[in-house]
């Protein structure tokens, strides 16, 4: 994600919080990685508040909500929704239970909140594990 210039938000957010070692960890890791759009789509002012030290804890909570300590590439996602007869429960590093989907062609990442996320691209390919872009933020339940 660092080297993607639609992710400088995702990767100060993973600076200020302290996780780069942990990301680059052994793992395997499956980030979802929301690109800046998706940043900028949250109520004005929350990416800058996130961002000040004394939130690092909630900022960490939001960011290990987009982490699943497996390397679950597209193909194992369907599967998972195909088992689970069209949806499947999908726990994160951050607690955030995520409900998976595919419908229309595309796969959603669904928080407690409602918030649907869409896979925008698929398989991004790391050392230690695969990233996938979507197009929103997902939250701990609030």
């Amino acid at each position: 994600a660092s080297q993607s210039e639609d992710h400088t938000t995702l990767v100060a957010a993973v600076q200020a919080a302290g996780l780069v070692d942990t990301l680059q960890g052994e793992g395997p890791f499956t980030v979802l990685a929301p690109t800046n759009a998706a940043f900028e789509a949250l109520p004005e002012g929350t990416v800058e508040t996130l961002l000040k030290p004394e939130n690092v804890d909630m900022l960490t909570g939001i960011l290990t909500c987009h982490v699943v300590g497996a390397n679950a590439m597209a193909a194992d996602v369907l599967k998972m929704i195909e088992d689970g007869g069209g949806m499947a429960k999908v726990d994160t590093l951050g607690g955030c239970p995520l409900t998976a989907k595919y419908e229309n062609d595309k796969v959603t990442f669904t928080d407690e909140n409602g918030t649907a996320a869409t896979v925008t691209i698929a398989d991004v390919a790391q050392s230690n594990g695969v990233i996938h872009v979507i197009d929103a933020v997902l939250l701990p339940k609030q």
